[in-house]
């Protein structure tokens, strides 16, 4: 949770939302992890088997429609890129240990096979996957008070990177311009375009949420309208979203006053978070 704070600096890049994810600088920062990109010139599950082998936990892009953790979503359904970390591999038995998402799961026989494209003739248009392997300097890992101290410095440097003008406001200028051409489009259009935009926004403003609350319970005042904001966009991005599927379902149009509403609550939240003396 103390890594969190790049949540609030989510924007509107004009057709998605910022696709979040935590910067590599904070990992070292808070916890020592040094995150390196990984040259593929050998069989990728060499590399794998090597880099485990040095205590290296590997994180690779692989295909969720092989990955058994993701059904009812993707596997056997749809193929989709996501990045899984692994951290073990039985090449002899075929059988793959990894972290996604929020738990840890295993792939076996034509799932591990699949992943890795190991199906006998080698495919030449098939591409190495990008593929970072991450290590644990020896440093002093910051707890406690320090943990909170290095947290704010790096809330700091997010506050310096916030959008330059209100996200919702140049979100709902262009959503209402999509929505001529989603409310024609199929059920599969509306999950890919939701992903995008209101799911990223709806998921990363929970995130930030539970960021500040965490700043709260180690005494950081001033948070409370900043909370209560988050949250509505969080909320607001769930029921937006269940308002476009059936305006897509209905083929009929959509009222995005609320996203007036969501640029209200997105400032109030950022204006609090502006004055904290960080």
């Amino acid at each position: 949770m103390a890594a969190l704070s790049f949540t609030l600096a989510t924007d509107f890049e004009g057709d998605q939302w910022t696709f979040f994810k935590v910067p590599l600088a904070d990992l070292y920062d808070l916890y020592g992890l040094d995150v390196q990109e990984l040259l593929i010139w050998k069989p990728l599950v060499t590399h794998i088997e090597e880099q485990l082998g040095f205590g290296h936990p590997v994180l690779v892009e692989v295909d969720s429609y092989y990955l058994p953790d993701t059904a009812g979503m993707a596997y056997q359904i749809e193929h989709t890129k996501t990045t899984i970390a692994v951290n073990e591999i039985d090449l002899k038995n075929a059988r793959l240990g990894y972290f996604h998402g929020q738990g840890y799961y295993h792939a076996c026989g034509d799932d591990f096979v699949n992943l890795f494209h190991l199906q006998g003739t080698k495919d030449t248009v098939v591409l190495p996957p990008y593929v970072e392997f991450v290590k644990r300097r020896c440093r002093p890992i910051p707890n406690g008070d320090e943990l909170t101290k290095v947290s704010l410095r790096l809330l700091r440097r997010q506050l310096s990177l916030l959008p330059e003008s209100n996200p919702f406001h140049r979100f709902k200028s262009r959503f209402a311009i999509d929505l001529e051409w989603l409310v024609t489009a199929h059920l599969e259009t509306f999950h890919k375009y939701s992903f995008a935009t209101l799911r990223q926004f709806g998921a990363c403003f929970e995130l930030a949420t539970t960021y500040l609350r965490w700043l709260k319970a180690r005494n950081v005042k001033n948070l409370d309208s900043s909370i209560s904001a988050f949250t509505t966009l969080s909320t607001g991005a769930k029921m937006l979203q269940f308002h476009l599927a059936r305006a897509i379902g209905r083929k009929k149009t959509l009222d995005l006053s609320s996203l007036d509403e969501m640029a209200i609550h997105w400032q109030t939240g950022i204006d609090e978070l502006m004055a904290i003396p960080v």
